[in-house]
């Protein structure tokens, strides 16, 4: 339940605050990964990844999940509201932030700490543990005027590609060749090497290590056939026998 009245909001924000993310699309309720984890502010609904043909052109907000809650990141936050002094978490090394406020375990130990509205304890310096506590605070404060002032016009926002800011190999991703490799004769006049004369130099380096490798593991006495042969091709002597007497 929200703790201000929810006209005085814009009516995508009423939704973003209020909506229930991750239950099946009933659309592609037979589809894999059907979670309804995308919220479409231009047309003020939740949609799941098979849903996004017809958003591509909208201004979409990826929705995530911290410790069974509902987040979104502060770098798509931060295109949209007033994050000041809204207390982030980090998981999978990006910042987020609570759409809605989570109930309080127990009080911290150690040194003392701020409150949020909602009687949450907070590290310093934050003061809110949620956008939707900060925007209590603004309409509590300044009244309904005060939330132009928290909201900030964003035009386009879109959802990251996968793999751009994980720094990852992508299957469009392509290793470009060393530049010692780029004159041969047998490059077709693009500058690259072609496949087969690749191939062929890396036998023959094969073969020459191989050759190079038995000569030098080649051992220094003679072999035994060699040693039996040679006694085998000697000359048998006349035996030496006493006189008769």
């Amino acid at each position: 339940m929200l703790g201000f009245p929810s006209q005085l909001l814009p009516h995508w924000l009423q939704v973003l605050l209020t909506e229930k993310f991750y239950n099946a699309c009933i659309v592609h309720e037979e589809e894999k990964k059907n979670e309804k984890n995308i919220f479409c502010l231009d047309c003020c609904i939740s949609i799941c990844p098979h849903c996004l043909s017809p958003h591509k052109p909208h201004r979409l907000l990826q929705i995530r999940r911290y410790v069974y809650h509902d987040v979104i990141r502060l770098s798509d936050a931060e295109k949209l509201f007033d994050c000041d002094y809204i207390q982030p978490y980090t998981t999978n090394n990006a910042k987020v932030l609570f759409l809605n406020p989570r109930p309080q375990a127990k009080q911290p130990r150690g040194s003392a700490c701020n409150i949020c509205t909602c009687n949450r304890f907070l590290s310093d310096p934050y003061l809110f543990c949620s956008l939707s506590c900060k925007i209590d605070h603004v309409i509590r404060t300044k009244g309904a005027g005060g939330v132009s002032s928290f909201l900030f016009d964003c035009k386009f926002l879109s959802l990251s590609e996968p793999g751009s800011e994980d720094g990852l190999m992508t299957p469009d991703t392509v290793l470009e060749p060393a530049s010692s490799t780029r004159t041969s004769s047998g490059s077709g006049g693009n500058g690259g090497v072609g496949c087969r004369t690749l191939a062929c130099t890396a036998t023959t380096e094969i073969v020459r290590k191989k050759r190079s490798s038995l000569s030098a593991c080649r051992p220094i006495f003679p072999r035994i056939s060699e040693i039996s042969a040679s006694l085998m091709n000697r000359r048998k002597k006349t035996p030496n026998r006493a006189p008769l007497y």
